[in-house]
């Protein structure tokens, strides 16, 4: 049975659209059409985007106090805004839900003005520049991280992060603990600059190791494309098992096959490693304005399910110690994996889906 459409909006990043693909297979499977406003960053994450049609929305971001910059981003965001009216007038969404990122700012605000019900999530432990705008301008606001700043006069519903159907899948898959000499599986994954970093103190780190310890090792991790063959050859002359890739599309997979995760500490990420429940280094991005990845981490941290270092801290030496020490504890890995599980949120994508139906068949 078709019971309208809904508009989803998220910026062309993972971080942004792997909540929103989440809650639109949730959407999807009541019988709703989903239809996706986005930008051109998108096309690499939205093969498995269950999205009636993709409109590229045009969008731009604050980045410069230059006069002539400024003037360029409002006249984007103004053409954004009426290409989103005429989207909306076309699909006639019953909600209109934004997932975070200025490509949402055009249509939600489109949206409002329109008397079309409209909710925000926020990912992070930090509201976003995007979000914190719209909060004030939208009919709810859901959180995924129920430390998320609260907000003056407006209800805030915590429902954790909308993960995808494959990490819901791999969380059915018990923590694999390690033997106490068999292989130790290893994740390492982070962006672009966490894949840098990571490329660099991994290998020093395996360096100076024990020889027993580096032979035990299985490496799966993520490189940048111009790192990735020096990376390799860094493993393979420590004889250390290593499979690098500049992209991985299996990665729910990979966290649960993992006896222990480095990685940066993004709300899907952190979501992720918490619904799936492994144990994590987690070294949030140092250079973010909002300092956001370091209060994700702190949320499941807190409870025992991660360790975190600053990145200027976690150098070769004590990489290498915080590895030893883990391979030869697996049971402090597996108490971290089952903290790291209490703190999930496996239905914050139908918690989400509830919402939207709920204040659209209300019309507000």
């Amino acid at each position: 049975m078709e019971r309208g459409n809904v508009l989803l909006c998220a910026g062309g990043t993972g971080g942004h659209l792997f909540p929103a693909e989440a809650v639109a297979h949730e959407l999807v499977s009541r019988g709703y059409t989903v239809h996706l406003a986005t930008d051109e960053r998108a096309k690499r994450f939205t093969d498995t985007f269950p999205a009636a049609e993709i409109h590229t929305i045009r969008s731009a971001t604050f980045g410069s106090r230059n006069p002539i910059g400024v003037a360029k981003t409002i006249y984007k965001l103004a053409a954004g805004y009426f290409q989103s009216r005429k989207l909306i007038r076309k699909i006639e969404p019953v909600a209109v839900a934004g997932f975070g990122g200025y490509p949402t700012l055009p249509p939600l605000l489109a949206a409002s003005a329109m008397k079309v019900p409209t909710l925000i999530h926020e990912a992070n432990a930090v509201l976003g520049r995007a979000n914190k705008f719209l909060s004030r301008r939208v009919s709810r606001v859901a959180i995924g991280f129920g430390d998320t700043d609260k907000l003056d006069g407006k209800e805030v519903t915590v429902t954790g992060n909308p993960v995808r159907p494959p990490v819901l899948e791999a969380a059915s898959q018990a923590y694999d603990l390690p033997d106490e000499k068999g292989t130790f599986r290893l994740l390492v994954f982070g962006g672009s600059q966490g894949a840098r970093y990571f490329g660099a103190v991994l290998p020093e780190a395996c360096a100076l190791m024990s020889e027993d310890h580096r032979n035990r090792l299985s490496i799966v991790q993520q490189a940048r494309p111009e790192d990735s063959e020096s990376l390799k050859a860094a493993y393979d002359s420590l004889g250390v098992q290593a499979e690098v890739s500049t992209f991985f599309t299996d990665m729910a997979e990979r966290i649960a096959s993992a006896h222990l995760v480095i990685s940066r500490s993004g709300a899907s990420t952190v979501s992720e490693l918490a619904v799936i429940g492994r144990p994590a280094i987690l070294v949030p991005y140092p250079y973010a304005l909002d300092h956001d990845q370091a209060a994700n981490a702190a949320t499941v941290s807190s409870e025992g399910g991660a360790v975190i270092f600053k990145q200027s801290a976690l150098v070769a030496e004590v990489l290498a110690d915080e590895l030893s020490s883990a391979i030869n504890d697996p049971k402090r890995l597996a108490l971290a994996a089952k903290n790291a599980k209490k703190t999930g949120k496996p239905n914050a994508a139908i918690t989400l889906a509830d919402m939207l139906e709920a204040f659209a068949k209300d019309g507000k």
